[in-house]
């Protein structure tokens, strides 16, 4: 038999998981917008799941730079991996750049490019906490929005 405090803890863990069902329904999400999503960490030491997640984003080695479009799915995978990536919307003329200036052609077909971008490290440097705090609070990983642009203009 359980006892009563067993069965508090076993509600409550419950009534957890159905609040955080509910708040992830009400977001929006907006098609239209690419994201770009750039490995900070390295992966060394990192669970497995993390891992897979960063492969299906084609997110291979640190610096590496995707552009995913925004649906649910693919906010999900970030919303995974945010303590090991920083992400935001890209505007169309860093998009360009990027394409210009760090785009790969894919050797198995000459038409197309890679689906990543390899970027070297910031110019000037991460922020000023570093590489392990988020961005609200003066670090690097998470959403930054817009800022985004400034962050891979630093790092082409």
């Amino acid at each position: 038999m359980r006892s009563d405090r067993q069965r508090k803890t076993r509600t409550r863990i419950k009534m957890v998981k159905v609040k955080s069902k509910k708040t992830v329904e009400k977001k929006v999400w907006d098609g239209s917008k690419k994201i770009a999503v750039i490995l900070i960490r390295g992966l060394v030491g990192t669970r497995t799941e993390i891992r897979d997640t960063l492969k299906m984003l084609n997110l291979h080695r640190k610096h590496a730079c995707t552009i995913i479009s925004n649906s649910p799915a693919r906010m999900g995978m970030i919303e995974k991996v945010k303590d090991f990536v920083t992400y935001g919307e890209i505007d169309d003329d860093t998009l360009k750049l990027l394409i210009e200036k760090r785009a790969q052609k894919d050797p198995k077909d000459e038409k197309k490019i890679k689906p990543f971008f390899r970027l070297s490290p910031p110019i000037g440097g991460f922020e000023r906490k570093g590489i392990k705090k988020h961005y609200t609070i003066g670090g690097v990983l998470g959403y930054r929005g817009e800022n985004i642009n400034d962050l891979i203009k630093r790092m082409i």
